[in-house]
């Protein structure tokens, strides 16, 4: 295959990856953005294996069919629940691709590059492991905390932004000795040296963030593996990966400043630590939260939802760990069958990446059309008479909005309060994510509906047959 028609190929695939980006953009089309995305991989896969690859085929198709035969596998026993780990897990093979990558290009030590050429090939190749091995380091450390292996706590070290200093400064100064070096053609040790410190980055880096900001680092981290990718274009010259991951990258970039503009955050107090913990330890609650709670139980909240005209339904994680959002779609279809109008409001944040609760939806077939983002129905909760809020809790908090000094402060959230009756479902009073106890739970026109939220949903949907 000639060099114009791999061209022409690449040229395809990164249009076919731009409408990717745009369908992915919207839950009504994104299936056509997923389908976008897998021609344009096809197509640039086929064109450089007949365009570019001129031996080892054994070697390659074998990678091909094992890595392919593991994604499958991985991607067809993933629950929607684990849907944000396995996402982070598969932002850590991108770095850790760009790291090996960056390593065989080095030790291939191509001497036809000289002077100005050798200098900037030598910090390509710099930046490509530097970004790929903080991306690998710092996305496994978030599969870890999403899965639950770790605590979700932020670990903060004494002194932790004097050590972000001196390791940045450790990595400057590696850099200057790495290309000094590769122009004799050495250069190992500081690029070993520098890939150790990048991962430790990586590692102290989340670690120290919380489990309510975990959505920013999750489309922090996707940024970073674009970064990667792109990176990796230029140390081997490959037009495509550098478009691609600048595309990834710089999405990702944007989507992080969504998260942090949704969460009322600065991006860069959320890499030095986050406010979240693990949540699910029990806060006596302050003074102006003191007063009784009213329980109820399934029947009545069905009793509820029949007499309402107007529902709004605010998911959270905790939909999503009781995996009750096919449940939440047949009370959804019977409420509208009876003419209820029937909404859903859905939280930036809510979950654990960005979009989770637009996913677990999607799964369940609820209508695109009902499904509405915080900004579009913030303003019509006065008129809403039943909200049912299930396993969301800083999202709905009012502390955001009265309590100045509340590590909330300011983070917009679902006014459900407003409304005249709001229905929480919860396992038990334990704070959520930002370990905040939530005084909505204490308003007079609250209802708690404790237990498992599929349990207690199935007993609502039993109850308004």
């Amino acid at each position: 295959m000639s060099q114009g028609i791999v061209t022409v190929a690449y040229i395809g695939a990164t249009i076919m990856f731009i409408l990717a980006l745009g369908g992915l953009s919207q839950p009504e089309t994104s299936r056509r953005g997923n389908l976008f995305g897998i021609f344009g991989m096809l197509v640039a896969l086929v064109a450089t294996i007949i365009g570019t690859v001129s031996n080892n085929f054994f070697i390659l198709f074998a990678g091909i069919i094992v890595g392919g035969s593991i994604g499958l596998v991985l991607a067809k026993k993933v629950e929607m629940t684990q849907m944000p780990e396995m996402v982070a897990i598969l932002h850590s093979l991108v770095g850790l691709a760009a790291v090996l990558v960056g390593f065989a290009d080095f030790m291939e030590h191509d001497t036809s590059r000289v002077g100005i050429d050798n200098t900037i090939h030598a910090v390509e190749t710099y930046l490509g492991v530097l970004i790929g091995a903080l991306t690998f380091s710092g996305s496994v450390v978030a599969f870890l905390k999403l899965s639950a292996r770790i605590s979700g706590k932020p670990i903060l070290l004494p002194g932790r932004h004097w050590l972000n200093l001196l390791l940045l400064i450790g990595v400057i100064w590696l850099g200057g000795k790495f290309v000094g070096l590769t122009a004799m053609g050495g250069g190992a040790v500081p690029l070993i040296l520098m890939t150790i410190l990048s991962l430790l980055f990586g590692i102290h880096m989340v670690i120290a963030i919380g489990g309510a900001d975990m959505p920013v680092v999750i489309s922090m981290l996707n940024s970073y593996s674009g970064w990667a990718a792109a990176a990796t274009g230029f140390m081997l010259s490959n037009d495509l990966l550098i478009v691609v991951g600048a595309l990834v990258g710089s999405s990702g970039a944007i989507l992080s400043y969504i998260m942090c503009r949704a969460m009322n955050r600065k991006f860069i107090s959320v890499i030095a630590g986050g406010f979240g913990t693990s949540g699910g330890e029990a806060d006596p609650g302050s003074d102006e939260e003191a007063g009784d709670i009213i329980a109820v139980e399934g029947s009545e909240v069905a009793d509820m939802l029949l007499d309402a005209k107007e529902v709004m339904i605010i998911p959270g994680y905790g939909m999503a760990v009781a995996q009750a959002q096919h449940v939440v779609r047949e009370i959804t279809r019977k409420l509208r069958e009876k003419k209820i109008s029937v909404r859903f409001g859905i939280h930036p944040v809510a979950g654990r990446m960005p979009g989770h609760m637009n996913v677990l939806l999607a799964e369940a077939k609820v209508p695109y059309d009902i499904v509405f983002e915080l900004d579009e129905v913030n303003d019509d909760f006065p008129n809403v008479d039943v909200s049912l809020v299930i396993g969301a809790n800083d999202i709905v908090n009012p502390a955001a909005l009265e309590v100045p000094d509340s590590p909330i402060a300011g983070m917009p959230v679902l006014e459900c309060w407003k409304g005249k009756t709001t229905v929480v479902l919860k396992r038990s009073m334990a704070t959520g994510y930002a370990g905040v106890s939530n005084p909505l739970f204490y308003k007079e026109n609250t209802r708690m509906l404790f237990g498992d939220a599929k349990d207690t949903l199935e007993n609502v949907l039993k109850s308004l047959d």
